[in-house]
């Protein structure tokens, strides 16, 4: 299960057995404002979050773009993982 970027609803999913977990998005130039993160609640506290995450900072990293964090899941989760500062812009 990885990470993909739907452009077509301007988020990231994360196929799960039962739900689809998302980080929503809007554009702004050639960044992406990362504005909502969404895990069924069946599938709180079992790592889906974090898992979803670093899969939206690596496809960022990989495409070369930069993100502007409004999320507040992942400014704590960026937090606890600096090493994906260079995703970030503002």
């Amino acid at each position: 299960m990885d990470v993909v970027e739907n452009t077509a609803e301007n988020r990231f999913e994360l196929m799960l057995d039962d739900g689809i977990a998302l980080v929503a998005y809007r554009r702004d130039g050639e960044r992406l404002v990362l504005i909502h993160t969404e895990v069924p609640a069946q599938f709180g506290g079992q790592g889906v979050g974090s898992r979803l995450a670093k899969g939206v900072f690596e496809l960022l990293r990989t495409s070369g773009r930069k993100a502007v964090i409004r999320c507040e899941f992942l400014k704590g989760w960026l937090a606890k993982h600096p090493d994906y500062n260079d995703v970030v812009d503002g």
